[in-house]
């Protein structure tokens, strides 16, 4: 028998693929599941009186391809250090491979040194993660895509542009023009009006402080008799969503839409945008805890299957950018 390994009998050099669900992203760790068309990999998380978390691996992943599913929302802390005990874990166990699958990267707004004698937060939790034994890391819309390069091993930075776009696509509304509420989002928003075929407009916002408040000084375009998309990758309170929306309308705008990556909402934030001039804020399902119901004006898109079909291209040694070609 031939001891060259032909093309029909060739191992995957990473296995098997497993799919496991952190505590923090339960509901699209299952969406993303089914749309790879397997199950949730069994394991377990435990948090005891004290407020120590546990996780088992409830299943052999030995020479496995492991994709650990598990954002870093609120609590924060808590599913920060939920993620790095799942990469322990399944490096103790043997995967041949372990990626971190991160929807939400709560610390990436620590991304820089703006202040004198602070951390830059995103930094030490990207050592943390490298030094738990992650492979790789998949992330979506990071607030700052430097903050890759504070990782030594690959980040895959998916967009959720793509969904977000689609959906007012097919809304088709007329005399649309997209809105970033500050220039630090300004090439994203370009990207976006690029795609939606819109023209952009700016604002120009300041934040005296770290209470979440912003101030919308002036809006450098024009709004007047268009209906206005504002465009962003997160949003706390709604708080700068607001400021943006009361402007744009001060200006002589019709209807205000909004669109976010990734809709934190802190109490509170519900009742201001119920009573904003916000008439739709679209949001991805990237985040899972809800201090309280979302307001009547929020929707909530999948970004599942792009996710599913980033994890898969990355297990077949695939390109991922060209998910985003359009």
């Amino acid at each position: 028998m031939s001891l060259i390994c032909t093309s029909e009998d060739r191992v995957d050099p990473y296995g098997e693929l497993k799919v496991f669900a952190g505590s923090a992203s339960g509901s699209l760790a299952e969406s993303i599941a089914h749309h790879l068309g397997a199950g949730l990999a069994k394991a377990e998380t435990r948090t005891f009186s004290e407020g120590c978390v546990f996780v088992r691996v409830l299943e052999n992943v030995r020479g496995r391809d492991v994709y650990i599913i598990q954002g870093t929302e609120y609590p924060v802390n808590d599913n920060f250090m939920e993620l790095l005990f799942w990469i322990d874990a399944f490096k103790r166990a043997s995967a041949t491979q372990v990626t971190a699958v991160i929807p939400f990267f709560s610390y990436a707004k620590g991304d820089k040194k703006d202040e004198p004698r602070v951390s830059i937060r995103a930094r030490v939790c990207a050592d943390c993660i490298e030094a738990a034994g992650a492979d790789r890391v998949l992330t979506m819309d990071l607030h700052s895509p430097q903050i890759q390069g504070f990782f030594r091993i690959p980040v895959d930075h998916l967009y959720a542009m793509p969904v977000l776009v689609d959906y007012f696509r097919r809304k088709q509304i007329p005399d649309l023009v997209v809105a970033s509420p500050d220039v630090g989002f300004g090439k994203q928003a370009y990207k976006f009006a690029e795609m939606i075929n819109a023209p952009v407009v700016f604002g120009n916002k300041v934040r005296r402080g770290h209470d979440e408040k912003a101030e919308m000084l002036d809006i450098v375009g024009e709004v007047k008799d268009r209906n206005v998309l504002i465009v962003d990758d997160f949003t706390i309170s709604g708080g700068t969503l607001i400021e943006m929306a009361v402007a744009c309308k001060e200006r002589g705008a019709k209807d205000v839409y909004a669109c976010v990556s990734h809709g934190v909402f802190s109490k509170g934030s519900s009742e201001k945008l119920a009573r904003s001039p916000i008439k739709e804020l679209v949001m991805t399902d990237t985040i899972g805890y809800r201090f309280e119901p979302l307001a009547p004006c929020c929707k909530v898109v999948s970004v599942a299957s792009l996710f599913a079909d980033a994890i898969m291209s990355i297990h077949r040694r695939e390109s991922v950018s060209r998910l985003f070609k359009s």
